[in-house]
């Protein structure tokens, strides 16, 4: 690996991680030579991060203004979950099948983190969104199916997770946590049509809690 082609990676991680925790609000462009200067370095790899970030859709990328950090409709809304509900509602029925111990046992784990974590605060929202995309991943991961998570990862916007986990008060995050522990509860039973079941609601409440939101904004 060349030089360049390090600082571009170091560039990638550094704005997607700034992007996963919210720490720009939508609409905000990114400068190629703003975002250059705080990393210290050139343009040239922050300017093929930016382009890495537009391609996976975690930026939008309009001509002559460059890349700016989404924002979302209601009808942008109803088509990410209509399709995350499908995508992941299969994805959970296939793990409650096909799930090994081990997998499980990262679920449980990830759960777990979870709890602990959405007791900390707004500071935390970041590393919250963190944990939660690990753990639909391993749910996808455990349901032997690998087209899946690339179908998913075009679909499932970081900032829409963070942005989701801003508007949730005490009583959605108690709903969200149970929703985990439950999926995983479904898993473990191999349950299929409740695993089903419990991620359709989860991502349900997570659209309402995010539609209710934006008329917030």
């Amino acid at each position: 690996m060349t030089p360049k082609s390090r600082a571009a990676d170091v560039a990638y991680e550094r704005i997607r991680k700034d992007l996963v925790a919210g720490r720009w609000p939508s609409g905000t462009h990114l400068r190629e030579a703003e975002v250059a200067a705080e990393l210290g370095m050139s343009r040239t790899p922050v300017r093929e991060a930016i382009r890495r970030l537009s391609a996976e859709a975690v930026l939008h990328f309009e001509p002559h203004l460059g890349a700016k950090v989404p924002g979302w409709t209601p009808r942008d809304l109803e088509e990410i979950f209509s399709l995350r509900l499908n995508l992941e509602g299969l994805a959970a029925e296939l793990a409650a099948q096909n799930a090994t111990i081990a997998q499980i046992a990262k679920l449980d784990r990830l759960a777990h983190d979870m709890a602990e974590i959405a007791t900390q605060g707004e500071a935390q929202l970041g590393k919250l969104a963190e944990f939660n995309a690990a753990f639909h991943r391993a749910i996808i991961e455990s349901s032997g199916n690998s087209r899946l998570e690339r179908l998913v990862e075009l679909v499932t916007e970081l900032p829409l997770v963070v942005r989701t986990f801003a508007h949730y008060d005490a009583r959605a995050m108690r709903r969200s946590v149970s929703h985990h522990f439950e999926l995983v509860d479904a898993i473990r039973a191999k349950d299929g049509d409740w695993a089903r079941a419990v991620m359709e609601a989860h991502l349900r409440a997570g659209r309402e809690v995010m539609l209710k939101g934006l008329m917030q904004d």
